[in-house]
């Protein structure tokens, strides 16, 4: 167990150095709102049912300065930076905020 924990630690310090990297372009925060999911990825999220007639219908979320695990499932409005995620066709964002909105998501 102690392995993984120090693989765990090691993977969070290497996404923040890129992130910070990649925030360093001095992007404007932009907000958005839906419904925060689990990623297809273990320990990453998502958030979905923008309600956008134009523009992504889903946000993949590389890395948060908030703990967005209690957050699952209920509707959240995120703030943050868009960053260069694996998809070139997916909007990523690194999140510095989140509103709780509702407990659960329509």
């Amino acid at each position: 167990m102690g392995k993984i924990a120090v693989i765990r630690a090691a993977l969070i310090t290497s996404a923040l150095a890129f992130a910070a990297a990649v925030l360093a372009a001095d992007q404007a925060p932009h907000s958005m709102s839906g419904c925060l999911r689990h990623g297809t990825v273990p320990g990453t999220y998502e958030l979905t049912d923008l309600g956008l007639a134009d523009g992504p219908k889903s946000v993949s979320i590389s890395i948060a300065s908030v703990d967005l695990a209690g957050h699952v499932g209920h509707k959240v409005e995120i703030t943050g930076t868009t960053v260069k995620g694996t998809d070139p066709a997916a909007h990523t964002m690194a999140v510095s905020a989140l509103k709780h909105l509702a407990a659960s998501c329509p």
